[in-house]
């Protein structure tokens, strides 16, 4: 537009006299091509960018070859202009090879016209012929430019959607490598549990039993049947003593059972519900659990890993319970018998997931927490130790209602 527009200090020079018509057609020309581009940026235009950019590339054209008539016809220096279109399409712009050729065909053609439709027609066919392969030739050079130019950007698509999908590849790689690092962690922990347990059930299984031992014997004396008050302190001890027991009999399972061996040993899920609702019991406090299984539990499996699996789902309902500040929180287990599945699920009345969360928070590394409050790993781990026990953890959930995690596990075959 600027060039169209700036092209009046030629007409000055040269044909004074129709300094004023050709300042209006370059007007009109720079007004339509300004239009022209305002389309392209619209949806319509981006569908028909290819044929709009070749439209306003030709408006100049056309106005050089109506001066080209006007003037001069095959005299007229303004032929000129049209090279300089050429060249510039060739060189800067993005067309295809066969747009770059249809263009400099065009130019040759209207330069023919403009010359025939002057008032003394072709009256100097030597000059014409001369200008006419000099268009040619440019069309030709500029056919090439568009031709490499073509290649490159091509080549350019090709680099750029290659290093795309490495980084892709690099990104899932990492994505991966993270997650196995999160599994060793917690595999570590693990191990640091069963070791820790390991060392429990020797310093405090004992004293546990000689105390068990000396509270029974003492509610057995005659002085603790005449004091209420006695009997009745004596009891709490003794079941404090009993729920220690219990706790040191769940690390157990951690002490001498590594996570992933006997992966398909028989054992009670209800058992390990138990223990996994024990090992809890601090973030529930408050919480009314209600337990409903089949009368038989026995499954198939790590028990270890299961147990870790419930623990991390019991967590995450108490979480969500404390952030929802229910009066009445409640979580609720379920199994039933389907297809020779043992299949659970937990529910809890809290905060609920949101819908555009609920599809994304099995994946690794995604949690809703604060950060530094979580890694977002302990679903999708849990989900993949479902998944390597031929089972599936899912989720559904309600906003501000309900979260429910269903999880099935093979059952030993009679």
């Amino acid at each position: 537009m600027v060039l169209v527009l700036g092209g009046s200090a030629l007409d000055y020079v040269l044909y004074p006299d129709r300094l004023e018509e050709f300042f209006l057609a370059r007007l009109v020309v720079a007004a339509l091509t300004g239009i022209v581009l305002a389309v392209l940026f619209t949806p319509t235009g981006r569908y028909y960018v290819r044929a709009l950019t070749m439209l306003w590339l030709a408006l100049p054209q056309f106005m050089i070859g109506a001066m080209i008539a006007l003037t001069d016809g095959t005299q007229s220096i303004y032929f000129v202009g049209l090279h300089l279109a050429l060249y510039a399409v060739g060189i800067i712009l993005p067309i295809s090879l066969f747009e770059g050729i249809g263009f400099g065909v065009l130019t040759v053609l209207i330069y023919l016209a403009a010359c025939a439709l002057h008032s003394k027609g072709f009256d100097d066919l030597g000059r014409l012929a001369g200008h006419s392969l000099f268009i040619l030739f440019s069309a030709a050079a500029s056919a090439v430019c568009t031709w490499f130019n073509e290649r490159a950007r091509l080549r350019l698509f090709s680099l750029q959607h290659e290093v795309r999908d490495k980084n892709v590849t690099l990104q899932k790689a990492n994505a991966d490598l993270a997650e196995v690092k999160g599994q060793l962690i917690q595999r570590e922990k693990m191990a640091a549990l069963g070791t820790l347990s390991a060392g429990l059930l020797h310093e405090v299984n004992n004293p546990v039993n000689y105390s068990l031992m000396a509270i029974n014997m003492a509610l057995m004396d005659p002085a603790a049947a005449q004091s209420a008050d006695l009997k009745e302190s004596l009891t709490d001890a003794r079941e404090g003593m009993q729920r220690v027991q219990n706790i040191v009999s769940d690390l157990k399972t951690f002490a001498y059972q590594k996570p992933g061996v006997d992966s398909q040993r028989v054992f009670l899920l209800e058992k390990a519900i138990q223990s996994a609702l024990r090992l809890t019991s601090f973030e529930l406090k408050g919480v009314k659990v209600e337990l409903s299984l089949p009368q038989d539990t026995h499954v198939l499996g790590d028990e270890p890993a299961v147990i870790g699996v419930l623990i991390n789902l019991l967590s995450n309902a108490a979480l969500a319970l404390a952030a929802a500040g229910r009066e009445q929180p409640r979580i609720d287990l379920r199994g039933e018998h389907r297809s020779e599945r043992l299949w659970l699920t937990v529910r809890d009345n809290g905060t609920g997931i949101a819908p555009e969360n609920i599809s994304r928070v099995l994946e690794p590394f995604f949690t809703t927490r604060d950060v530094g409050a979580g890694l977002g790993l302990g679903l999708s781990m849990s989900y993949g130790i479902i998944q390597r026990h031929g089972g599936l953890l899912s989720v559904s959930s309600e906003l501000g209602a309900w979260t429910e995690f269903s999880l099935d596990l093979a059952t030993p075959q009679h």
